[in-house]
């Protein structure tokens, strides 16, 4: 089990917001918080506390006013700690090998691979064509509808017919190195976690890490029971770092 840092850039800006809010419709979202710091400010915190496989969002679209601050910015934390964080936000196999080359980890991909609501095994390959395997992990970033939780994409505004479930992280993983999955009905308000979806995520047979809803040490503790310490988490909203109460020293002494 480890501690996933993460920088959500928004319009520019270091932010952690609330993820059902955001809206590609004159960029909005709820925001519960924006930071004075800019996002090397976070990167270099995290490598000077040994904090690796963290995650830098791009929550702005290609079409934003805001695409290239936003870009800037991310680009910007990848430089600071090279090989010490992944990235997503647009990325395609187009540009996949850019932001590597800039310092990312790995490129961290959804609505390229969940193209027209279905996963397209073509997409898949190019990226591991483009990039390798190694590199790649797979945002199964979900929303409940009907009772069942449902892949979304485009920052997190488009139901796929994707569902998640024991089946689908298995089968993803023969293409790629790691997954992530924000639980995006609770991410960003501090009410605790999703117990359903973190029990579907300790089947998978490589590295995943958790985000949404994590407010306490003891909701770490629930993370650590239901993945039998195998689940990796982040945290945004909730820390002290983004204007919560949660400190992040005691976060990474809960993982020592």
């Amino acid at each position: 089990m480890k501690f996933r840092p993460c920088i959500d850039i928004h319009n520019g800006h270091v932010v952690q917001i609330v993820g059902s809010s955001l809206r590609d419709e004159n960029d909005s979202a709820q925001n519960n918080f924006v930071s004075e710091k800019d996002s090397a400010y976070y990167a270099n915190l995290y490598k000077e506390n040994g904090l690796s496989g963290g995650h830098i969002i791009i929550l702005n679209g290609k079409d934003s006013e805001y695409y290239e601050a936003t870009k800037a910015e991310a680009v910007k934390a990848l430089q600071t700690y090279k090989g010490g964080m992944q990235i997503g936000g647009g990325i395609t196999d187009k540009n996949a090998e850019e932001y590597i080359l800039a310092g990312a980890s790995h490129i961290i991909v959804t609505s390229y691979v969940f193209s027209d609501g279905k996963i397209c095994y073509n997409n898949l390959n190019r990226l591991n064509s483009a990039v390798g395997r190694e590199h790649i992990c797979l945002d199964v970033s979900c929303r409940m509808r009907n009772g069942k939780y449902y892949v979304v994409t485009d920052r997190w505004q488009k139901f796929t017919d994707v569902v998640l479930d024991e089946n689908l992280i298995v089968s993803l993983s023969e293409y790629c190195d790691e997954l992530l999955v924000h639980a995006v009905d609770v991410e960003g308000r501090k009410a605790g976690i999703n117990a359903t979806i973190a029990g579907i995520l300790e089947k998978s047979p490589i590295p995943v890490t958790y985000a949404g809803g994590i407010s306490s040490l003891d909701d770490i503790a629930k993370i650590r029971s239901i993945g039998n310490n195998k689940i990796d988490f982040t945290i945004g909203t909730a820390l002290n770092i983004f204007g919560g109460d949660l400190d992040l020293m005691e976060v990474i002494r809960c993982t020592q």
